[in-house]
C-alpha cells in the first residue's frame, strides 16, 4: 500500500479530531467541483463510516467553459450516484454576474459558490460545508495576500473551520503530493479544469511560476508558508481575545451604528486602535473585503485630528463620522438620511411624530414649572396653527436670554448634538416663527409676560432616550 494514502488519512483524521470538525452523525455538504482535490475529499469522507455522516454533494456549474463545464457537472452527478449520495446542482453565468457587479471572475465565482453552498446547507440542516482546500492552496493564499498587502489576520489565511463556523477544511494540512498519491492508490477518476493553466489568473501565476521559483531557495516553501499561516492564526486568536476584553469599554451600538469612545481610543496603542476599527467595520459591514490599511489610517487621522463633525466614506457603503468625543461607524445614510417631515398642530391635544415620540399641547393644565422637555408659551405671541418639522439649514431663532438671532445649527454645535441625529429633533413654528427647538431652547418672544396671557403647556414625550440627545 502506498504510504501517501496512510499519511493523508492520518493527517486529515488528526485535523478532524483536533478541531472537532465532524460531530458524530452530522449532516455535511461536500463541495465537489470534479477536480482531484474535491474527489479525494469526498472519497475520504465516504470512507469514514465510523463517523456515521450523512453526506450531500453540492456542485455549482459556473458556465465558463462551455461543454467542459457541462462535462464537470455530469461527472459529479455520476460520482454522487456511484456513492448513493444526494446531490444539489445549480448553474450560474459567472461571467455575466462579474460584469454586472464589477467583480473579477474569481471574486464573482467565489461569492456565488459560497452563496450556493450556504443555501444547500440550510436546506439540509447541515452542520457544515466541507471544502477541499489543502496545504499548497494555503501557501498560495499566503503569497497572494502578501502580494496584495495584508496584516496578520489576512496572512493567517484559511482556517480548518471558518470564523463563522459554516465551512470546514479537513485536508488543510495535507499536501498536493499526498492527495495525488491517494487518488492513484484508489484509482480515482477526476476532471481537469483547463483554466487552471491559464496564467492570466494571478493564483495560477503564483502556482506555476512564483512557488517553483521560491522552491529553488527552499524546497519546502509551501510547508513553511502553511506553518507560518498556522502560527499567525494562533496569534490572531490571542489578539482577538484581547480585543474582546477591551471592546465593552470602548464600543456600543447606538442608532444603528457602533459608537466608539474617542478618549479611550486615544489612550490605546496604534495596534489596538486598528483592531478595534476592524472589529467595528466587520460588525457593521459583515466582512472586511476591500478594507485596506489606508482606510484604517484614515480613520485614525479622523480620530486624532479630524474636524469635530468630520465624515469618512469607506468601501461597501460604510461611513465613519466623528461626533465630538465619539466615532460612529455605520452604513452610509443610516444617520444622515432622516426623511423630512411636517406635522400640523391645530390646538390642544396629543400629536405623534413620524420619527418617534409625541408632542402634547394643553391649554388647561398650565400649572407647575416647565422642564427641559416642556415649555409654557403665550398663545397671543405664537397663535395656532403650529407646524412641527425637522431641522433645515438656515433655521434661526432668538433664544431666551439673548437679544440676537442664533442659527439652530450653532445651538446643535454648542450642545454637541451629532450631525446625524440633528434632523430627529423637532422644531416648532407658529407661522414662519420658530419658537422651540424641542428639548434645547425656546424663543424669547414666546414666553408668557402679561398676567392675563393665554398660556399653553407644550411637552415633548416618549422621545429618543439616547443620552446624546436631550440629556
Amino acid at each position: 500500500m502506498n504510504p501517501f494514502r496512510n499519511i493523508l488519512s492520518e493527517i486529515a483524521g488528526h485535523t478532524i479530531s483536533e478541531q472537532g470538525l465532524l460531530p458524530q452523525g452530522s449532516t455535511v455538504v461536500v463541495a465537489v467541483s470534479g477536480g482531484i482535490d474535491s474527489v479525494v475529499l469526498l472519497d475520504y469522507l465516504v470512507s469514514r463510516t465510523d463517523l456515521g455522516l450523512s453526506l450531500v454533494v453540492a456542485h455549482l456549474n459556473h458556465c465558463l467553459r462551455g461543454e467542459e463545464s457541462d462535462g464537470d457537472e455530469a461527472f459529479v452527478r455520476q460520482l454522487a450516484a456511484s456513492h448513493g449520495l444526494a446531490i444539489e446542482v445549480d448553474r450560474v453565468d459567472v461571467r455575466q454576474l462579474a460584469a454586472a457587479q464589477r467583480l473579477s471572475l474569481e471574486e464573482a465565482g467565489r461569492e456565488e459558490r459560497y452563496r450556493f453552498f450556504a443555501g444547500v446547507a440550510k436546506r439540509y440542516g447541515a452542520a457544515a460545508v466541507a471544502l477541499a482546500h489543502h496545504r499548497d492552496d494555503q501557501a498560495e493564499t499566503v503569497l497572494l495576500r502578501l502580494l496584495r498587502g495584508s496584516g496578520t489576520a489576512g496572512l493567517a489565511a484559511m482556517l480548518p473551520r471558518s470564523t463563522n463556523g459554516d465551512c470546514i477544511r479537513p485536508l488543510l494540512h495535507v499536501g498536493r503530493a499526498e492527495i495525488e498519491a491517494y487518488a492513484r492508490e484508489k484509482g480515482l477518476s477526476f476532471r481537469t479544469d483547463s483554466s487552471n493553466s491559464d496564467t492570466g489568473f494571478l493564483r495560477n501565476r503564483v502556482r506555476h511560476s512564483l512557488i517553483p521559483d521560491l522552491e529553488t531557495y527552499n524546497p519546502a516553501i509551501s510547508r513553511r508558508l502553511a506553518d507560518t499561516a498556522a502560527l499567525l492564526a494562533a496569534d490572531e486568536e490571542l489578539l482577538n481575545a484581547v480585543v474582546a476584553l477591551r471592546w465593552p469599554t470602548v464600543a456600543h451600538w447606538r442608532e444603528g451604528a457602533i459608537a466608539l469612545s474617542r478618549a479611550v481610543l486615544l489612550a490605546e496603542v496604534a495596534g489596538m486602535r486598528f483592531r478595534i476599527y476592524r472589529r467595528a467595520l466587520a460588525e457593521v459591514k459583515g466582512d472586511l473585503r476591500r478594507i485596506a490599511f489606508c482606510h484604517l489610517q484614515a480613520i485614525d487621522r479622523l480620530l486624532a485630528g479630524g474636524p469635530p463633525n468630520g465624515t469618512l466614506d469607506l468601501p461597501g457603503g460604510i461611513q465613519v463620522t466623528r461626533c465630538y468625543d465619539e466615532l460612529f461607524v455605520g452604513r452610509s445614510g443610516k444617520s444622515d438620511g432622516v426623511a423630512d417631515y411636517a406635522v400640523t398642530i391645530a390646538g390642544g391635544g396629543c400629536y405623534r411624530l413620524p420619527l418617534g415620540g409625541r408632542i402634547e399641547v394643553s391649554t388647561e393644565a398650565t400649572e407647575g414649572q416647565p422642564g427641559r422637555n416642556s415649555i409654557l408659551v403665550d398663545l397671543d405671541a405664537v397663535p395656532f396653527p403650529w407646524l412641527v418639522r425637522s431641522f433645515r439649514p438656515g433655521d434661526r431663532l432668538v433664544p431666551v436670554g439673548m437679544s440676537g438671532q442664533r442659527k439652530v445649527k450653532e445651538l446643535f454645535i454648542d450642545e454637541k448634538i451629532p450631525r446625524g441625529l440633528r434632523c430627529r429633533i423637532p422644531l416648532v413654528f407658529s407661522g414662519t416663527t420658530l419658537f422651540w427647538v424641542a428639548g434645547l431652547r425656546m424663543a424669547a418672544s414666546a414666553r408668557p409676560v402679561a398676567a392675563d396671557s393665554r398660556i399653553a403647556r407644550v411637552e415633548l414625550l416618549d422621545f429618543v432616550s439616547d443620552p446624546v440627545i436631550l440629556a
